[in-house]
């Protein structure tokens, strides 16, 4: 896969050491991509160069990219180059970092955003995490569409500790991803029971957040799968 990250700051290259560890393609595109930035992670590509201007971006054949980053610490910049990778370019897709979260509402589709990364709301959801068993803590949204990513830490007492997986009803449009326990992460079967302090990760709505946090809350309703009729 190849990858675009507009901004080679602290975030920009954290980012791009991670896409290189996992064998992408990594190009960076910064106005100060001097000697002293490009030896600090020379495996990867640089372009120095302003990439709002759509000649930087046309050097950089932005086009046969799979996905733009846009990990500045300038929002404007982020929102002004996520809408010209995805309109002037065809980018599949663009991940738009937030930094000041009164501007996170601007970071939808109409600007060209497919997924918004708020650091101060994710800040946010590791500090309520880290007190909050039982309360859903939605981690992210998804800009298309009405989805988000929420966690939720199962309480010991709740109906649904020891159930199968397969045998619970989430609410509409909520899909259980993943399972953190004791650090490590789990790919959830139909088969696998759930355990008490179990890190649930679940795709889900806003309409659906009240009653998934309701039915996973201390002694929350447990919702049983209906039996087939005969």
């Amino acid at each position: 896969m190849r990858v675009a990250i507009i901004g080679a700051g602290s975030v920009g290259r954290s980012i791009a050491q991670e896409l290189l560890q996992n064998d992408h393609t990594v190009l960076l595109i910064d106005k100060d991509a001097n000697e002293v930035r490009v030896a600090k992670l020379a495996e990867a590509n640089w372009l120095s160069g302003d990439a709002c201007e759509l000649s930087t971006l046309q050097e950089a054949e932005i086009q046969t990219c799979d996905v733009v980053v846009c990990a500045t610490g300038d929002d404007k910049a982020n929102l002004v180059v996520s809408l010209l990778a995805k309109t002037e370019f065809g980018v599949p897709r663009t991940v738009a970092r937030v930094n000041n979260p009164k501007n996170e509402w601007m970071f939808d589709e109409s600007w060209g955003v497919d997924v918004a990364v708020s650091t101060p709301r994710l800040m946010t959801a590791l500090v309520e995490e880290a007190v909050s068993v039982g309360d859903l803590v939605r981690i992210f949204d998804f800009q298309q569409g009405n989805a988000a990513m929420a966690e939720i830490t199962l309480p010991a007492d709740n109906p649904n500790v020891g159930r199968r997986v397969g045998d619970i009803t989430f609410p509409v449009d909520t899909l259980l991803v993943g399972i953190i326990r004791d650090g490590r992460p789990i790919g959830p079967t139909a088969d696998d029971s759930l355990e008490a302090q179990d890190e649930l990760l679940l795709l889900t709505t806003t309409e659906a957040e009240p009653e998934l946090e309701a039915m996973m809350r201390p002694g929350g309703k447990a919702r049983r799968r209906p039996t087939p009729s005969s």
